[in-house]
């Protein structure tokens, strides 16, 4: 704001505040000229505009330093959300060896996105090259959150379980631990356990981290990943 438009926007603040506004020229004008210097790189639109929600928010008086704070803070929310760079043709116009020129070009661009003339451009999202069919997707989402493929095989020797259900199910394999174990009563995504059966005595089972999944469990996980199509194929079949 200059000068000139500072007596307009006290006479607004006067509405809600009359004492604003001194009776003695001279004090006005130095008001004025106080005013005007800190709302110097405020917009007249914008102080106008946050006099009022001022007043909306808070019973007190008003003090410029209050409508600074609210426009250093709408920059700072647009700057946030605004990539600040320029993208390859944007600017067809400038060499691309002209390096002072890209500079002038950003800072138009950062004053126009600061006085709402455009909008902020966010960072794009970064997608995945491979498409995975959503049942594959779906199979995987239910043992575990994506990694890189280059991380996933330089940690298969530490996740020596997860790694090998991954390699039933890119291979379209039945994944055991998708089921539970009729065998040990072993929970699903739980590993199997060890069963001995002593006459008269309930089975003892115990923990194996790294026990293979028994041929019983393979054979219902199996099952169930075949009666899968079907019911999909046969959808009135009750």
């Amino acid at each position: 704001m200059n000068p000139d438009q500072i007596p307009q926007l006290l006479k607004q603040v006067s509405y809600a505040d009359p004492r604003v506004l001194p009776e003695d020229r001279k004090e006005l004008q130095g008001l004025a000229a106080l005013w005007a210097g800190v709302l110097i790189d405020v917009p007249a639109e914008f102080a106008m505009w946050a006099v009022g929600q001022h007043y909306a928010e808070s019973p007190f008086p008003i003090k410029p330093s209050d409508i600074a704070g609210r426009w250093r803070a709408h920059v700072r929310d647009r700057m946030n959300r605004h990539t600040g760079t320029l993208e390859p043709g944007h600017h067809p116009e400038l060499d691309p060896d002209d390096a002072e020129g890209f500079i002038r070009a950003l800072r138009t661009e950062r004053r126009a996105v600061i006085m709402g003339e455009q909008q902020p451009t966010p960072l794009k999202a970064i997608t995945g090259a491979d498409a995975v069919p959503d049942e594959v997707q779906e199979r995987l989402n239910r043992i575990g959150r994506y990694m890189p493929e280059e991380a996933r095989k330089a940690l298969a020797a530490y996740r020596p379980v997860a790694a090998a259900r991954e390699r039933l199910i890119r291979t379209g394999q039945p994944d055991p631990l998708a089921v539970p174990c009729p065998w040990c009563a072993a929970a699903v995504e739980q590993a199997c356990r060890g069963r001995r059966v002593t006459p008269g005595r309930d089975p003892e089972s115990k923990r194996q981290g790294a026990r293979a999944p028994h041929p019983s469990r393979t054979d219902a996980a199996r099952a169930i990943s075949s009666s899968a199509p079907e019911a999909e194929s046969h959808p009135d079949a009750a």
